[in-house]
């Protein structure tokens, strides 16, 4: 090979090796590099919808990628959190994980747990309440049970899939005053905003969900609430008793919701994911759009909403045995 033929094989040698050097980065594009989906395990129009898709429109901000929110529903929770639990762990599949992944497994309708997934985190904790029309009979708490003990059978409930938070919240309450929990027949539903309008329309006679799921209704003048299940009064609707001011019950019941991704997740992605979900839970944007439907605001990162997560699930299953909801 000649000297000019030697230093045109370098050349090219060369710029192709530059070549490689420029579009190496190409192959290696930084998360994320294209649209995000978040799963919702239950329907359009409850509170885990709404918290979802706020978080979802902040989340695009936070990632520069567009956040698709899809409502999952079906089997009671199971098919949603299934989703998320069983799509590639790279981040492009999150999800709203619900109180519910702590309560599925004791009934046997699934063996996904909290374990079953990268905590991001903790975003959102909201008090089961006791909803009846507007038209209802009872004006108190006490009305309602006195008329539920003397009438078993005949009042039934929805909220939520068979053995949801709102089910047991309404059955470890029923059993606390000391009526057996089947003397009101629970109807499923694929969430909050279905069992309320199944209510409003008189499939059922009680909702035992959150005041800020039903605050249109009540709002319209169709809802009336007669207590919640928390510790104090909802800033909400502070004259709505608590169950301890009007039966001098100790009975609390809640629902939380988080943000989780496939288990095997990147600790790196994980990190971007949790920064962001931590950045949004501070801002102006979410916990004034929170404060504005009721919803309880809660925060915690990654490493703490996993232990939240176990320990909810520890709880769950003992009440869950307590009230006969558990397998």
């Amino acid at each position: 090979m000649t000297a000019s033929r030697i230093r045109r094989a370098l050349v090219s040698a060369a710029v192709i090796g530059l070549g490689f050097a420029w579009t190496a980065p190409a192959f290696a594009q930084a998360y994320p590099s294209r649209p995000v989906t978040l799963i919702v395990p239950w329907g359009a129009g409850g509170g885990t919808d709404a918290t979802a898709r706020i978080i979802g429109s902040l989340l695009e901000k936070e990632l520069g990628q567009p956040v698709n929110v899809v409502n999952r529903t079906g089997g009671s929770g199971v098919v949603g959190h299934a989703a998320i639990a069983s799509a590639p762990p790279d981040g492009y599949t999150i999800g709203m994980a619900t109180v519910e992944i702590g309560m599925m497994h004791w009934q046997g309708l699934t063996e996904l747990s909290g374990a079953s997934y990268t905590p991001i985190g903790l975003v959102n904790a909201d008090p089961a309440g006791v909803q009846v029309r507007a038209d209802a009979p009872y004006k108190t708490i006490q009305d309602l049970l006195a008329a539920v003990k003397a009438n078993p059978g005949k009042f039934k409930a929805s909220g939520t899939g068979q053995g949801g938070i709102w089910h047991l919240a309404l059955a470890g309450l029923l059993r606390d005053q000391k009526i057996d929990p089947a003397a009101v027949p629970w109807v499923p539903s694929n969430g909050a905003a279905p069992g309320l309008q199944d209510m409003v329309a008189g499939g059922i006679e009680i909702a035992p969900v959150s005041l800020p799921e039903a605050r249109s209704l009540i709002d319209a003048g169709k809802v009336r609430s007669l207590a919640i299940m928390s510790e104090k009064p909802a800033s909400l609707y502070p004259n709505v008793p608590t169950v301890k001011s009007a039966l001098g019950s100790n009975w609390t019941m809640a629902a939380w919701r988080g943000i989780v991704a496939p288990k095997g997740l990147p600790k790196d992605v994980q990190d971007k994911l949790a920064a962001a979900v931590g950045k949004i839970a501070a801002s102006k944007e979410y916990t004034e759009f929170m404060a504005s439907r009721g919803f309880g605001v809660i925060y915690a990162p990654a490493d703490e909403f996993g232990k939240f997560m176990a320990k909810s699930d520890a709880e769950l299953g003992a009440t869950m045995k307590a009230v006969g909801l558990a397998k």
